[in-house]
C-alpha cells in the first residue's frame, strides 16, 4: 500500500518566522515513530530540534537552511521538508516549493496572518501548490483563531473553512472540535499521543453546529453528491472528505485546523488532512521543456514505467562528497544506473542512493517516479535535471532573486585564505542568492546575498565549518545606474600598428528603455557595418553595461539602437567593433543624465501598538514611506517602503525602542532614484576610490 503512489504525499512545513513550523515537524516525526525523544527548538537540554541539525540552527532558534525527512501515517507514506521562515533565506523555500505537491500553511494563533506568510502564500500561488492552514500556538496569551481565519480571507484571499474550533483558548486550551465527526478530541499522554474522542461539551454545541452548516455550506461548492445529501439528511464523513479534497486540490478552499504544536495538541488531525485532503504526485501537473522541439511543454506523467525525469532542487556539499537532493517526477532510478545530465550532456553513474531523514541518511536500492530522494557524490548545479538518456527534456529553472546586499570580506591569514575560497565555492554551489566576486580595483573579495543575517550565517559558517577566519568591511548597497534621456553617439575606433590595424565606426542613439532590462536594436542598411561584426558591437556595449561610469555599478534599462557606421577592408575586425561601441558607451553615456537607482526593501514592522509612534518616526528618520499601518488591539503592524543604505543596524535600533518586542522583516521591492544629495556624495566617494 504505501509503496502506491497514490498513498505518496510530498509535503512543505511553510510559515511566518518564529510560527512554530519545526516544532510541529518534530511533533510529526514523534507521531510517527521517526523520532523517539521530544527535543525543543530553543531547548536547554543542549540537543535541539531533529530537522535543526546545523549547529547555528540550534543556537540562534532558527531554521537556516531546508530539511528533508519522511514518515509514515495511516498507510500513507509522507516526504516532508521543513523550510526558514526568514526572509533572508527564501531561496530555500523557493527551491522546496518547487518539488512539493502541497504544503502545510502554519499561523500563529496570536500574530495571525504576518508579512513573511504573505510572502510564503505568494510563492505557493507561483507554484501552484494546495495547502491546509495549520493556527499554532492556541495556548498563547491573545490568541484568536477567528481572527487569523478572517485575516486568511482578508489579507491572502483565500476561501478558509474551520475543520475544527477550540475547546477554550489561551490557558484554557484544552482540545478541538472535529466539525466533520462532531466529537471532541483530547490528546493525552506526557506528549498527546493518546488521542481520545468524547462528546461535545454542551457550552459549545450551538457553535459546533453553526460552523459545520458553514463547512458543509463551503464544500457542497465541490461536490453534486454532498449538496444531495445535504437536502436529504444523509451527510457522511466520507462525502464531506471527497468533497473538501476536490476543494484543497484545486486551490478554491483551504481547510484550516488548529491546536498547538508545543503543547502536543492538535497535530495528529493535521497528519490524517495532509493524507485526505493533499494531492498524490499524480494528483498534480508538473511540466517539462522538450530542448529537441525548441523548448515546448510537455506533461509528465507520474508513471515509473515512463521514461526518468528528476530535477536536482538542492545541493550539500559534506565531508564526504556532494549530497544532490532529487525529486523524481517520472520514471525509475535504481542504484547502478546510467544518469544524463540535460545541461551538460555529461553521464554519470548512480553510486549511492540514500532517503534522508534530516541529517541522516538511509541507503535505498531504487525510487520510483513521485519520490524525494538524495545522490551521493555527483557533481552537479541546483537546478539541473537528469534523465536516463531517451529524452532531451528540462525542468523549467527556479526563480531566483538578485542579491541586495554586499560586503567586502578579507582572511586573517594565509591558511584561513585557503579556508575562504573553499567555502565560497562550497556556498555559491549551495545556495544561488549567494554571490561572490573579487572587485578589479580593490581586489578585495565581496560576498553578495539577500540580508544582513543571509551574510552574518555565511560568514559564520566560514568560522565553524572550514576554520577561515575572516575581517568583515561596511556592508556595500548593490546600487544600479541608468540613463534619464536620449542620446546619438557617433565614435571611430582607429588604431594603427606594423602590419594591419584596427578600424570600426559605429554610430546610433542610446535611450532609457522601459522594461529595465537592456536592448540592442540594429537598424544598419547598406551593409556599412557587415553583419558577421554586428554581434561584436553588441557585445562591445554589454561589456560597458557591467559597470557604469557614474559610481561603477552595473546599468539598467537601457535601449542601444546603430544606425550608422563604417568598416574598412582589410583593419576591420570583430575586436575593433568592440573596441568602437565601448568607445562609443563613454562618449554618449555621461551626457545621457545618468542617474544612481538604490534598491528599496519592503518592510514590514510588527510592534505593540503602544510602540507604533517610536516605529513610525523611526520609518520617516530613514527615508521611508508609510504604505499602511493595521492595528488590532495588540498589535501594529506597519507596511513601508525604505531605502536598504538606511536600514542597515535597524534591528538593533528597534530592539531598544520596543523594549525587544518588535520585530521587522524586509524584501527587496524595487530600484528608484536617489536624491541629489546622496547622488553626489555617492559619485565623490567613487572618485576618492578610484
Amino acid at each position: 500500500m504505501v509503496d502506491d503512489i497514490q498513498y505518496l504525499r510530498n509535503i512543505g512545513i511553510s510559515a511566518h518566522i518564529d510560527s512554530g513550523k519545526t516544532t510541529l515537524t518534530e511533533r510529526i516525526l514523534y507521531y510517527t515513530k521517526r523520532i523517539f525523544a521530544v527535543h525543543e527548538v530553543k531547548g536547554k537540554d543542549g540537543v535541539g530540534a531533529k530537522m535543526d541539525s546545523m549547529d547555528l540552527e540550534k543556537e540562534r532558534g532558527i531554521t537556516i537552511s531546508s530539511a528533508a525527512t519522511y514518515c509514515e501515517w495511516k498507510g500513507h507514506k509522507i516526504n516532508i521538508i521543513d523550510t526558514p521562515g526568514h526572509v533572508d533565506f527564501t531561496i530555500e523555500v523557493e527551491r522546496s516549493l518547487k518539488v512539493l505537491d502541497g504544503a502545510i500553511l502554519v499561523l500563529c494563533a496570536v500574530g495571525g496572518v504576518q508579512s513573511q506568510s504573505i510572502t510564503v502564500d505568494r510563492q505557493m500561488n507561483r507554484h501552484k501548490v494546495p495547502r491546509v492552514a495549520f493556527i499554532n500556538k492556541c495556548d498563547r496569551a491573545g490568541a484568536d483563531p477567528y481572527r487569523v481565519v478572517g485575516q486568511l480571507r482578508q489579507r491572502l484571499n483565500h476561501n478558509a473553512i474551520l475543520m475544527q474550533i477550540p475547546i477554550g483558548l489561551e490557558g484554557d486550551f484544552s482540545g478541538v472540535i472535529d466539525l466533520v465527526s462532531m466529537k471532541a478530541i483530547y490528546f493525552e499522554g506526557p506528549f498527546g499521543e493518546d488521542v481520545k474522542e468524547g462528546e461535545i461539551p454542551s457550552s459549545l454545541l450551538d457553535e459546533a453546529v453553526s460552523k459545520r452548516e458553514e463547512l458543509l455550506e463551503a464544500a457542497s461548492m465541490f461536490s453534486d453528491e454532498l449538496m444531495e445529501a445535504i437536502l436529504d439528511g444523509s451527510v457522511s464523513e466520507e462525502r464531506i472528505h471527497e468533497a473538501v479534497r476536490e476543494g484543497t486540490i484545486s486551490r478554491q478552499l483551504t481547510p484550516v485546523f488548529m491546536g498547538s504544536a508545543y503543547k502536543n495538541m492538535g497535530v495528529q488531525p493535521v497528519l490524517d488532512a495532509v493524507a485526505n485532503y493533499l494531492p498524490s504526485p499524480e494528483e498534480v501537473e508538473n511540466s517539462a521543456l522538450d530542448m529537441d522541439e525548441e523548448e515546448k511543454e510537455v506533461l509528465l506523467s507520474s508513471d515509473p514505467n515512463d521514461p526518468l525525469v528528476a530535477l536536482a532542487f538542492k545541493l550539500e556539499v559534506t565531508l564526504y562528497g556532494q549530497l544532490t537532493h532529487l525529486r523524481i517526477y517520472q520514471g525509475t532510478i535504481g542504484k547502478g544506473d546510467d544518469l544524463v545530465n540535460t545541461r551538460t550532456r555529461k553521464r554519470i553513474k548512480v553510486g549511492r542512493l540514500v532517503r534522508m531523514h534530516a541529517d541522516e541518511m538511509k541507503d535505498i536500492p531504487g525510487a520510483r517516479a513521485g519520490d524525494i530522494v538524495a545522490l551521493f557524490g555527483v557533481s552537479c548545479f541546483s537546478g539541473d535535471t537528469f534523465t536516463d538518456g531517451r529524452l532531451n527534456w528540462t525542468m523549467s529553472s527556479i526563480f531566483v532573486p538578485d542579491p541586495v546586499i554586499s560586503l567586502a570580506i578579507s582572511p586573517k591569514d594565509n591558511r584561513s585564505d585557503t579556508n575562504m575560497a573553499k567555502a565560497l565555492s562550497r556556498f555559491i554551489r549551495e545556495d544561488p542568492t549567494f554571490q561572490s566576486r573579487v572587485d578589479g580595483e580593490s581586489g578585495q573579495t565581496i560576498i553578495s546575498g539577500m540580508g544582513e543575517l543571509h551574510l552574518e550565517i555565511y560568514v559564520e559558517r566560514m568560522k565553524r565549518e572550514f576554520g577561515a577566519e575572516v575581517d568583515t568591511g561596511i556592508p556595500q548597497v548593490a546600487y544600479r545606474e541608468a540613463i534619464s534621456r536620449r542620446l546619438e553617439f557617433d565614435y571611430t575606433h582607429k588604431k594603427q600598428t606594423g602590419g594591419a590595424g584596427q578600424y570600426g565606426r559605429v554610430a546610433g542613439f542610446m535611450e532609457p528603455s522601459e522594461e529595465g532590462g537592456y536592448e540592442f536594436i540594429n537598424r544598419v542598411k547598406g551593409g556599412v557595418i557587415p553583419s558577421e561584426f554586428i554581434p561584436a558591437v553588441d557585445k562591445g556595449f554589454q561589456s560597458c553595461l557591467r559597470k557604469g561610469l557614474l559610481i561603477g555599478f552595473p546599468v539598467l534599462g537601457m535601449r542601444i539602437t546603430v544606425n550608422d557606421g563604417r568598416h574598412h577592408a582589410v583593419d576591420s575586425s570583430e575586436r575593433a567593433f568592440i573596441q568602437a561601441a565601448i568607445g562609443a558607451f563613454k562618449q554618449a553615456y555621461l551626457r545621457a543624465n545618468p542617474v544612481i537607482l538604490e534598491p528599496i526593501m519592503k518592510v514590514s514592522v510588527e510592534s505593540p501598538s503602544e510602540f507604533q509612534g517610536n516605529v513610525m518616526s523611526s520609518i520617516n528618520q530613514r527615508r521611508g514611506l508609510i504604505m499602511s499601518s493595521a492595528e488590532d488591539g495588540v498589535f501594529t503592524t506597519v507596511e513601508a517602503e525604505v531605502p536598504l543604505a538606511e536600514m542597515f543596524g535597524y534591528a538593533t535600533i528597534l530592539r531598544s525602542m520596543s523594549q525587544g518586542k518588535a520585530e521587522f522583516t524586509m524584501e527587496f521591492s524595487r530600484y528608484s532614484k536617489v536624491p541629489e544629495s546622496i547622488k553626489e556624495e555617492l559619485k565623490l566617494r567613487y572618485k576618492e576610490k578610484s
